[in-house]
């Protein structure tokens, strides 16, 4: 049971330095709950196949959200009264696994989706410092993998505001307010020709108790933040298709005459088999091979690295050669950027 404790235990630490104590306290108590109960969730839990912690399957806040979604739908009224006060009782947690069960051991099935959109201030910088890098400027065509919802699909249309200053269209239906660190990246015009992303399990918007449920419950912020996409999207619908990332991207033209074709991913990496990693690194650097500056390739990562402090920000770029940057790293929300690009 002691890889359950610490994979729960760390996720406590990592909930608490971004800013969520109440899920902090949730976690913790759920792996205690979880290496002394018998029920069926706790037998799922302790008989998972692969590593169960945030660096893999993220199991802690697949059952976080999961218990989430039973607060904000009203099936467990007392665990949501405790939320509201800041707790969260072993004995009320273990009521509402119990009572649940057949619900929680679905959600258990699905790596949890936010469809944070606060990484959008990322895709903004990222996507602008690559256009900037071309011999002249070229609108986007967009390809998301592991694109949720499609929330980050429309963040040309969102704006940023970096050291006093606003990058993005003036009638922004979202602004992003990153603490910024680093140098500030230049105000680029992001047009695109095609918005279209690929998810093994897409998100309705139409339903978005889902993705409000992996939203921690005592960061109202995010909840806003992630309501404003979703009305935007419903006027402005992006397009996201089923199926496995690396299947996908086979079948979409990565060479487009007149746009700079821009794959990316937040946070979605490491949910991929091995198989589709490699299939979809191999994709990209035979494109990228094909590439020149009318029709050039980029790949944008915002991922975790097994280093502390946030994710990686990197981009390869196609445009005759091949170039490499590591621009800087980010909070997995998207609350604070360092930006410190450097090519490798």
């Amino acid at each position: 049971m002691t890889h359950i404790r610490a994979a729960f235990d760390d996720q406590a630490q990592s909930c608490r330095q971004l800013g969520s104590d109440l899920t902090a306290r949730i976690v913790e108590n759920l792996g205690n709950i979880l290496s002394q109960d018998s029920g069926a969730v706790a037998a799922k839990v302790r008989g998972w196949h692969g590593d169960i912690s945030s660096r893999g399957a993220s199991v802690p806040l697949r059952l976080a959200g999961a218990l989430h979604g039973l607060v904000l739908d009203g099936s467990a009224p007392d665990l949501a009264a405790a939320y509201a006060r800041g707790e969260a009782p072993e004995s009320l947690l273990q009521d509402a696994i119990a009572a649940h069960q057949v619900r929680i051991l679905d959600w258990l099935n699905f790596a949890p989706q936010t469809n944070e959109v606060g990484r959008s201030a990322a895709l903004i910088a990222a996507a602008a410092f690559a256009v900037q890098q071309l011999d002249h400027s070229l609108p986007l065509a967009l390809s998301e993998l592991g694109a949720s919802a499609g929330l980050n699909l429309n963040f040309p249309d969102y704006a940023i505001e970096v050291k006093g200053k606003r990058i993005g269209p003036a009638e922004a239906p979202l602004i992003l307010r990153p603490d910024w660190s680093g140098s500030a990246p230049m105000a680029t015009e992001l047009t695109t020709t095609v918005r279209r992303g690929v998810d093994l399990a897409p998100l309705d918007r139409s339903d978005p108790l889902r993705m409000r449920a992996y939203i921690w419950p005592d960061q109202p912020d995010r909840l806003a933040r992630l309501d404003a996409a979703i009305a935007h999207a419903t006027t402005h619908p992006p397009s996201v298709e089923r199926g496995d990332a690396a299947d996908w991207l086979d079948h979409v033209p990565l060479a487009r005459e007149g746009a700079l074709s821009f794959v990316y991913h937040t946070i979605a990496f490491q949910y991929f088999p091995p198989e589709t990693q490699r299939r979809v690194t191999a994709r990209l650097s035979r494109a990228g091979a094909a590439a020149s500056s009318t029709d050039p390739l980029a790949h944008f990562a915002m991922e975790a690295d097994n280093r502390p402090g946030g994710a990686a920000l990197t981009l390869d770029l196609w445009a005759g050669e091949h170039r490499r940057w590591h621009l800087g790293r980010a909070d997995f929300h998207g609350r604070w950027i360092d930006w410190q690009p450097q090519e490798l």
